[in-house]
């Protein structure tokens, strides 16, 4: 629904069905417009206008359809949102459940919202760097406006200093400088390719390890930060996996994204992931 589509109207009277009904005797409705938000004060309902076919800007009404009265009805003002925005939409939906909401956004656009089923997605990252990378390129994915699923986005962050308290060797090794992970013990970096002279243990995913063993010849103790190794496999989830080279690949309800993703590929990872909304609804109709 588009918000050209939506049109408010202050009143000075109580909004129940009985005025609304009178309100709606001989209105004449513009031909774009296909919801009224009335408003009384603080409160506010929703009607639905089924207009009589015809030409010229203004049409007659040929029914109504109350949506909502204002017990179940509540106002969000955000001088930020896009109110055209699905995911921004389904996040204020989740904040006001079971509710219909009269968003007003960006350029005093105003929209509304009822019923809209926010659909969780998880996104697993490994800090430091930080903040999250994949968080970041999922928030710029979903208000980007090419994402058209209800997406309420959630963090599941694993932090390798987290894991330095669970070191039992004399020393450990992190993947990389850039990181300025730093611990009491005797510390070292893997992209240094350092020398090691005592026992270490290794933060790091599957790749840094066999890096390690690589250089080193060996195996080695092993605290695994691996986002893929920490999904849930009953939530929707989104990753970065060095394994993937270029766009995407679904496993279950995972889809993995390039460690070095971009956000058309964290767009098209999600889109991938809930499914192509036209084609469900097809498949509904069935």
């Amino acid at each position: 629904m588009h918000c050209k589509d939506v049109s408010m109207r202050e009143v000075d009277f109580e909004l129940t069905e009985q005025s609304i009904a009178t309100l709606m005797d001989g209105w004449v409705a513009y031909v774009r417009t296909e919801f009224l938000v009335l408003r009384n004060g603080d409160d506010y309902a929703i009607v639905e206008l089924t207009k009589r076919k015809g030409e010229g800007l203004f049409r007659e009404l040929d029914g109504y359809r109350i949506v909502s009265l204002p017990k179940d009805t509540v106002y969000h003002e955000d001088p930020d949102l896009d109110v055209l925005n699905t995911p921004a939409l389904a996040g204020i939906q989740a904040m006001y459940p079971g509710k219909a909401v009269v968003v007003r956004g960006m350029f005093s656009h105003i929209n509304f919202i009822k019923d809209l089923v926010p659909e969780r997605l998880m996104v697993v990252d490994s800090i430091p760097p930080s903040p999250s990378k994949l968080g970041v390129l999922t928030d710029i994915a979903l208000g980007s406006g090419y994402i058209d699923h209800p997406v309420v986005k959630e963090d599941r962050i694993i932090d390798m200093a987290d894991m330095i308290p669970l070191v039992e060797t004399e020393a450990v090794m992190f993947p990389c400088r850039v990181s300025h992970l730093s611990s009491e013990k005797p510390y070292f970096f893997l992209d240094d390719a350092p020398e090691v002279d005592k026992d270490v243990t290794l933060i790091g995913c599957h790749l840094s390890k066999r890096i390690f063993e690589t250089l080193y010849g060996r195996d080695v103790p092993f605290l695994n930060v691996c986002p893929a190794d920490h999904v849930d496999p009953d939530v929707k989830t989104i990753v970065k996996c060095c394994k993937v080279k270029n766009g995407h690949v679904i496993e279950g309800n995972c889809v993995k994204v390039p460690w070095g993703a971009t956000v058309p590929e964290v767009v098209d990872a999600i889109n991938a992931l809930f499914g192509d909304r036209s084609e469900r609804a097809r498949l509904m109709a069935r």
